[in-house]
């Protein structure tokens, strides 16, 4: 048993986290500004083109794409370190492409949709969304009521979703709908590519979120889809939408080991400045626990991913595992970055450092891709032998 990673996954996680050094984080200042002032933290384009030129420059797109469309083809073992170092700055950037649709159009696209969406997909020429929540059926897919019926050469759907991200921007949204209601998320569930400016495909309004970020509200009426843009088989898009949902999943962890070891630093470098009552923090046992539980709970939580990871990589069912880890980082990342805002005391609170900014982000997460509690009921019903 190896622990060690391979020479070109630790140049390759080095070489992000100079990126992320050098070009993100200068950034900051000017996103926690916008943040402060309610404008949300994305990139502007004028922030947003040399970082693109630049991560180019440096062999950084299209890591995990596949190499007949011009990207690396690496694994996910690979990638957990790439996450990780991105998830240390709070300027918002995406090495394209978004590695979770990515992998659903893998799965998916027939030889026309490899040209059209996949490849320039993967080569950074292409924004994607994803459609699967609803009002009223966020973490249940198989409660979906958007519904996709066939009609000559077309199919016809109608319905809502909801917390789509980037739904205004993106070039095509994976769109997921009921086809057979009867069959539900056992045969009855299909995928859908719809490009930007289909009629019938409706962006209601953007929903400010916690953390800086927004998702979107969109309405299906009568929007007319060709046959060509089903993706994959009638009926079976439950089980490509979980290969997307277990990638993002993985990374989100990633994101979160990130984040978590950014605060357990800002900790590390505060605690001996502050002092209080004559003694520096760094001396004061509670701190002395934070510091030692955090860092405990990073290393088995980035232990925790590289197994993960190593497991799909080597095409193993990791369900039970990628529930566990989900759960297992993103509470970590809460309760560190709280940590690291009691110690920061009143200057912890504040707009003018990332903490908050981490903070909105986690929470999210702990809601995204499934709360915790329904990956903690998918733990234990397989441990219990619940069908």
């Amino acid at each position: 048993m190896d622990f060690a990673l391979s020479d070109e996954d630790r140049m390759l996680k080095d070489l992000v986290a100079r990126f992320v050094r050098e070009e993100l984080l200068p950034l900051e200042p000017a996103v926690l500004e916008r943040e402060a002032q309610g404008q949300g933290t994305l990139l502007t384009d004028d922030e947003r083109a040399p970082l693109d030129l630049k991560s180019r420059e440096l062999g950084l797109w299209g890591l995990d794409a596949p190499e007949d469309v011009g990207g690396s083809d690496l694994s996910e073992v690979s990638l957990v370190g790439v996450n990780e170092e991105l998830g240390k700055t709070v300027a918002p950037y995406v090495l394209p492409p978004d590695s979770p649709n990515l992998r659903m159009l893998m799965a998916t696209v027939n030889a026309e949709q490899r040209a059209q969406y996949l490849a320039p997909y993967a080569q950074g020429k292409a924004i994607s969304a994803i459609g699967i929540s609803e009002p009223g059926a966020g973490a249940d897919p198989a409660s979906m009521t958007t519904n996709a019926v066939k009609d000559g050469g077309h199919w016809v759907i109608n319905g809502r979703k909801i917390w789509i991200s980037r739904a205004a921007e993106a070039d095509f949204t994976i769109l997921m709908a009921v086809t057979d209601k009867a069959k539900g998320a056992r045969g009855g569930i299909s995928a859908f590519l719809v490009d930007k400016g289909t009629r019938g495909f409706n962006v209601l309004r953007r929903i400010p979120m916690i953390g800086g970020h927004f998702t979107y509200e969109v309405a299906l009426e009568d929007c007319r889809l060709p046959e060509s843009k089903l993706l994959g088989k009638e009926g079976q898009g439950f089980a490509p939408m979980q290969i997307r949902l277990s990638t993002r999943r993985l990374e989100m962890s990633c994101t979160c080991i990130g984040m978590a070891q950014r605060a357990l630093d800002m900790m590390c470098e505060y605690a001996p400045q502050r002092v209080t009552f004559g003694v520096p923090l760094a001396e004061r046992q509670t701190i002395q626990w934070w510091v030692a539980d955090s860092a405990a709970r990073i290393h088995a939580c980035r232990l925790m991913a590289y197994d993960a990871a190593w497991k799909i990589d080597q095409g193993r069912d990791v369900r039970s595992e990628i529930s566990m880890l989900k759960v297992f980082a993103t509470e970590m990342a809460w309760d560190i970055i709280d940590k690291a805002m009691q110690t920061f005391g009143a200057m912890g609170m504040t707009k003018e450092v990332p903490l908050q900014l981490m903070a909105g982000t986690v929470r999210n997460m702990r809601i995204y891709d499934g709360p915790s509690e329904v990956h903690r009921w998918v733990v234990a019903r397989k441990l219990l032998r619940l069908r």
